[in-house]
């Protein structure tokens, strides 16, 4: 039987290129957060998180964003971090399938059945196609088939464009290739955010015989065409029933207690249709059983949920202790159901 152990060979190379590309001045001002965050001393924080980078896979940001220097080791060892998780990512993602992931127009090919709204493809003389798609729809959202972070993706209105030649030529030009319909979202999570589609992320793991959900977050944006926090975002975590454990909070050290913009109490929000999601996980993890460690987007529809994107590089989402009052984290869930 294989071994089940994550191979050290990963963790030494990604030891490497960090020590190659460290930024020991980025260092120093992580640790300035945590002194400020908690009133520990700058030294012993900076030395506190090379020893736990080195020792335990805990990216920098990872040690900031989950409050380590107030986490005891047994409580620190319950949280997954960025490393473990990428680590994870290689194992479990077959290289000749992650295309599928990694381009969002093959994705869109692949699971188009899970999308439940209309798209199109821009291409050389199909102007008229692409406008009949807009005016259609009034206003879609085009991203660019390769990107990260929400990064390449605009909406547009049709009653804003003039020069339909000229919109197709620009659309080519910068690669906003996989124009979409727009996603209508549930009530309550317009409650939360109307002015943006407000996403859940559903990190799981397919054994080949069932799929394990690890770890729910919900992502809230701020009015932009994204919820990612390189637009202003932030999350909470979700429990398995769909409930917000605590308030919103970002890697950049806000926390939101209520949206900023509708005051909507984070801590009160309640996913809609939980049983549908988990059974909606199930279905959509199996479709590639190659890649088999999956962060799925998804949006909750008046209708149910819809799927937005899966990331083979899931990411990691966790528990921000100093805000919940919770000083544990998921790692013991993605031990039992991967069984590294």
């Amino acid at each position: 039987m294989p071994s089940t152990r994550l191979s050290p060979g990963p963790k030494l190379r990604y030891l490497v290129e960090r020590a190659r590309r460290i930024d020991v001045g980025s260092v120093i001002e992580r640790a300035k957060e945590v002194h400020e965050q908690h009133g520990k001393a700058v030294p012993l924080v900076v030395a506190d998180m090379l020893w736990s980078a080195a020792r335990r896979d805990v990216a920098f940001q990872d040690y900031v964003d989950y409050d380590f220097a107030i986490l005891s080791p047994e409580e620190r060892a319950t949280f997954m971090t960025h490393p473990v998780s990428a680590q994870l990512a290689a194992r479990y993602a077959h290289p000749d399938h992650r295309l599928v992931f990694e381009n969002k127009i093959e994705f869109n090919k692949r699971f188009d059945r899970f999308l439940r709204r209309e798209w199109l493809v821009v291409e050389a003389g199909n102007a008229d196609a692409v406008r009949a798609f807009v005016e259609k729809h009034g206003t879609i959202v085009a991203k660019v088939p390769v990107s990260h972070m929400g990064l390449g993706v605009h909406r547009y209105h049709a009653a804003e464009i003039d020069d339909w030649s000229a919109f197709h030529r620009g659309l080519l030009e910068r690669d906003e290739v996989l124009l979409e319909q727009l996603i209508v979202q549930h009530a309550d999570l317009a409650a939360v955010c109307p002015g943006t589609v407000n996403t859940t992320r559903i990190t799981a793991f397919n054994d080949k015989k069932d799929v394990h959900i690890l770890a729910i977050a919900q992502k809230f944006g701020r009015g932009a065409v994204s919820d990612q926090m390189s637009f202003g975002g932030f999350y909470t975590m979700l429990d398995d029933n769909g409930r917000a454990i605590g308030a919103g909070y970002d890697s950049h050290g806000h926390v939101h207690e209520k949206h900023p913009d509708t005051g909507f109490p984070i801590a009160d929000f309640q996913l809609p249709f939980m049983a549908e999601v988990r059974a909606f996980i199930d279905e959509v993890a199996r479709v590639v059983p190659e890649v088999q460690y999956v962060g799925w987007d998804v949006v909750v529809s008046p209708d149910g949920p819809v799927l937005v994107e899966g990331n083979w590089g899931a990411g990691v989402y966790e528990n921000k202790p100093s805000v919940t009052g919770i000083r544990t984290g998921h790692k013991p869930r993605y031990r039992s159901a991967i069984g590294f």
